[in-house]
């Protein structure tokens, strides 16, 4: 008998790519969201309002599964409406499956926010040295993350559950109309300097250009998201979740151009963000979907300029240290150029950015 998960989350880019693993590995997979975008083929599909618990109640009332997988959160005004709204949702799902949780494994997926504090507070508390490890703890600032795991703590308790808390960087993958999705973004971008014969210009501050980083494929977070859900090791523990690798922007930028067929531009003196320089976007890219026939015009359901300012924007130094997972059993290795550039031929086979 196949073994069922619950993917909160489901059609934002860690849920696609953990759905599309657990598929591949026999499981049963059940996916929740608000209904917006399509599910992994294969799923079984579940609609609800994650903020009202009668909605998410309703959802799940038929539901055991073996592995429960957060991967959401909805972005609100300030840190304490993320705190009230995004904890919620955690705890909505958690109360709505109840008992029938004892036994199985819940999972979270946070981020690098922990170490570094709220987008609107990045490095006001004391950062941690690079590179970040798990013992280094929570910021003294008020932090969306924190609630998150305080209500997956809080469930473990109450209900008898295993858990574990992953905290990957700037995330590699695919899906359509997710809100943090820089390799897709950069992708677009890179393709309207290409067809408009704009300069190709990195967006963010020199501390990330000439700093160490690293970034978290999406199928990389699969797989340790799969591998906690069994593994002695990861019960009950938080792990970092990146590739393995790490590399300076001010090689990788040049990568990216390379494979683009178009030049990199110097790092400027001063940090150009993207959602100040695309303000023409929407119509350039509506050029570019017509000329080449692609699916999406609508350049919104593509990127998410902010997010990606917000990363490579970072005034410090950011990459993790993955030795607890490497003692825990955990050997996953990716790429970041590799896994950036299958990304890339991804979206040109889908007919989302121009072959």
């Amino acid at each position: 008998m196949s073994k069922k998960a619950l993917i909160a989350g489901i059609s934002g880019v860690i849920g696609t790519a953990t759905a599309e693993r657990l598929l591949a590995d026999g499981w049963e997979v059940y996916g929740l969201s608000r209904g917006r975008t399509p599910v992994p083929q294969g799923c079984h599909a579940l609609t609800a309002d994650l903020t009202s618990p009668d909605s998410v109640k309703e959802a799940l009332k038929d539901l055991q599964p073996d592995a429960l997988f957060f991967s959401v959160w909805a972005r609100q005004e300030t840190e304490k409406e993320n705190i009230r709204v995004n904890g919620a949702m955690v705890r909505n799902v958690i109360e709505a499956l109840g008992d029938r949780l004892n036994g199985s494994h819940v999972a979270l997926v946070t981020g690098l926010k922990h170490y570094l504090g709220p987008f609107d507070a990045y490095g006001k508390g004391a950062v941690p040295m690079t590179p970040f490890r798990e013992e280094q703890g929570r910021q003294p600032v008020d932090n969306f993350y924190y609630a998150q795991e305080d209500e997956l703590f809080a469930g473990a308790e109450k209900y008898g559950y295993r858990w574990s808390v992953h905290r990957p960087h700037t995330v590699i993958g695919f899906a359509l109309g997710n809100a943090m999705n820089m390799g897709q973004t950069l992708a677009v971008y890179a393709s309207l300097c290409k067809f408009h014969n704009l300069p190709f210009i990195f967006p963010g501050s020199a501390a990330q250009w000439h700093g160490v980083t690293d970034m978290s494929s999406a199928t990389l977070v699969a797989e340790q998201l799969e591998w906690a859900t069994s593994a002695p090791g990861a019960q009950n523990q938080d792990f970092n979740t990146v590739n393995g690798d790490v590399f300076r922007w001010k090689w990788m930028w040049g990568e990216i151009a390379s494979y683009f067929g178009i030049e990199a531009q110097p790092m400027p003196d001063e940090p150009q963000p993207l959602e100040q320089r695309m303000t023409d976007a929407e119509a350039q890219w509506k050029a570019v979907a017509q000329h080449y026939q692609l699916r999406e015009a609508d350049i919104n359901r593509l990127v998410s300029w902010w997010h990606t300012d917000a990363d490579l924007g970072r005034p410090m130094e950011v990459f993790t240290d993955m030795s607890k997972s490497r003692k825990a059993g955990f050997t996953g290795y990716h790429s970041t150029r590799d896994d950036l550039f299958a990304l890339f031929d991804r979206l040109k086979q889908e007919k989302l950015i121009p072959a």
